[in-house]
């Protein structure tokens, strides 16, 4: 509630500072809402000339769960020609500002991707903020569909550069399609398929490649895991002899710490995607990363 109260007064101050907000005529701006977004799009707008990509955020900020809208991050979204989404209600607490700023065009790259329930919704759990898991991008193969319906949706609001869209996207796919056949090669054969998470960003990741999630050490970034759920998660580990702990390199690793302290279980770091340089490559390097520590853990 204090957030949706805070993203109404900085839309009310927003027009306050900015009047009509013209938008450069000189380009077109594409600004994206997260990270792997922003990372898919700098691949579809590769090469083409007047079309400028910016992130809404700063690219350390990880998943949206509790991102504080400011209005620099206002001005941004008004100031461009489209706003490229995630989707799945990684973004719900932006309906606001979509519905205020009728004159930007969206791109909701989750459309068409079969979602997931957010186990923390279902378990009714306080801090939960979505229904369904937003993480889609951890499936290459939804990857796949979200660079195919942003490109449509570039093309249609951009048509004079359609083609390059169209030709950026083939590239990207085909890159995305050979990642995805090299991660299912990699982990057909490991053997240990049961696998503890540091939060819920994994779902999509384990469905593709046929593995099991046993247990979420915190079902959302910003929780404090209690003595009940350590508990209970060491528990987990022992009955079911699982040997590998995996945590992500944007969030704490503390609970995680203890309960390897408890149960002889490893840590290693497997990464969601959710930060990391602006480069077109980002996605594919973590993803292959995380092949390499899987298969190490797992072997």
């Amino acid at each position: 509630m204090k957030r949706i109260i805070s993203v109404l007064s900085l839309i009310s101050l927003f027009f306050v500072l900015t009047g009509c907000g013209k938008k450069d005529s000189k380009s077109f701006k594409i600004v994206t809402s997260c990270y792997p977004i922003y990372i898919m799009t700098l691949n579809l707008t590769k090469d083409i000339p007047d079309v400028e990509v910016v992130n809404m955020c700063d690219s350390n900020t990880g998943c949206l769960h509790n991102f504080q809208l400011k209005s620099e991050d206002l001005k941004k979204i008004e100031s461009s020609s489209v706003f490229v989404i995630n989707g799945a209600g990684m973004e719900s607490f932006l309906n606001k500002v979509i519905n205020e700023l009728s004159k930007v065009k969206i791109i909701d790259s989750s459309e068409g991707i079969e979602l997931l329930k957010d186990e923390c919704h279902e378990e009714e759990h306080e801090h939960c903020h979505h229904e369904y898991n937003p993480h889609i991008w951890m499936s290459v193969s939804n990857c796949v569909k979200q660079v195919q319906n942003i490109a449509n949706g570039l093309k249609e609001i951009d048509s004079i550069h359609s083609k390059e869209y169209e030709r950026n996207a083939q590239t990207y796919t085909a890159k995305l399609t050979e990642l995805k056949s090299k991660m299912e090669s990699g982990l057909k054969d490991v053997s240990g398929k049961e696998i503890v998470t540091f939060h819920e960003a994994f779902p999509y990741f384990a469905n593709e490649f046929g593995l099991k999630i046993a247990g979420v050490i915190n079902h959302e970034p910003d929780d404090e895991t209690s003595t009940k759920e350590l508990k209970e998660i060491i528990e987990l580990i022992n009955e079911r002899n699982i040997k590998s702990l995996f945590v992500e390199p944007q969030y704490p690793q503390a609970s995680a710490l203890a309960i390897a302290k408890e149960t002889g279980a490893k840590v290693y770091t497997l990464d969601s995607g959710v930060t990391g340089e602006a480069s077109p490559d980002a996605y594919i390097n973590a993803m292959e990363k995380n092949l390499e520590v899987l298969v190490e853990a797992l072997k």
